[in-house]
């Protein structure tokens, strides 16, 4: 069975059995009809994922792939800030009138550094120490950047990559500070593991592991009986990953790159209410 769906599932139980409601405290965030959004949490969640044994997409619901990639090659690769640049409609909730979102995400990978080396932005720099220094214990990104938090629609959840590489192996570390489940955890775990398969073939290494950080793991009270649902369905194998090996640039990915074989999955989650 597919391991993502296990630490999926044990994650889920350890909030809802051992979380910290904050059911009588003050909230900001809202549901639709005005109610407080209330959640029951986990701090500190700490989640691994061997890329190298099994690509970590869940199989008790599915996970977009394109979609998923698509949004993180908008991030790193287009460094866009614009929703126009993006196929979905998962950020039009925090666009403005032009489609900007601010300063925040692809804004803060785009913004140039001076190094010894050379010029270069976040996505860079990171690629050539990739390259060129690959043993560095300083390859690592950060688009929560202070100075621009008040221009920006919403602050980054996913805000931080560690890259590391042991031997021919790219690991990464992502930091989150705060993630919705049932909405959003799958989606940037595939995501980050996609980026960390990019960057590992065009840098000529393998990927080896992910391992997500999560300070606030966080289930909604309106999510709760949904996630009780989902962690009960079946589970099934892990799909294979098939990514186009003839790219050896980051910036020629695309979504069309990357295939999923024998995908098999339960039913999409439906209705999920959303808090903003």
């Amino acid at each position: 069975m597919s391991k993502a769906d296990k630490i999926f599932v044990d994650m889920c139980r350890d909030i809802i059995e051992n979380g910290w409601s904050d059911e009588n405290q003050p909230v900001r965030p809202k549901w639709e009809d005005g109610t407080p959004a209330h959640t029951i949490k986990k701090f500190g969640v700490v989640n691994r994922y061997n890329l190298a044994e099994e690509f970590p997409i869940l199989t008790l619901r599915p996970t977009y792939l394109k979609s998923a990639i698509d949004e993180i090659l908008w991030i790193w690769q287009k460094k866009s800030n614009n929703i126009k640049d993006l196929k979905s409609h998962i950020w039009d909730s925090w666009a403005d009138e032009d489609g900007s979102i601010g300063k925040a995400y692809g804004y803060q990978m785009q913004v140039k550094h001076k190094y010894p080396e050379g010029e270069f932005d976040q996505v860079d720099r990171v690629l050539y120490d990739l390259k060129n220094n690959p043993y560095s214990r300083r390859i690592m990104t950060n688009i929560y950047v202070h100075q621009d938090l008040s221009e920006m629609n919403l602050y980054p959840c996913a805000y931080g990559v560690t890259f590391n590489v042991s031997g021919n192996k790219l690991n990464a570390v992502l930091n989150q500070r705060s993630q919705d489940v049932l909405a959003a955890n799958n989606w940037n775990v595939v995501q980050y593991s996609a980026l960390l398969l990019m960057f590992a073939q065009v840098s000529g290494l393998d990927a080896g592991e992910l391992v997500h950080v999560i300070a606030d793991a966080h289930i909604y009270d309106r999510h709760v009986p949904l996630i009780k649902e989902l962690i009960e369905r079946p589970q099934f194998d892990a799909p294979k990953l098939i990514v186009n090996k003839e790219i050896k640039d980051f910036y020629d990915f695309t979504t069309d790159d990357f295939i999923l074989q024998n995908y098999k999955s339960g039913e999409q989650v439906k209705n999920i209410p959303v808090a903003i």
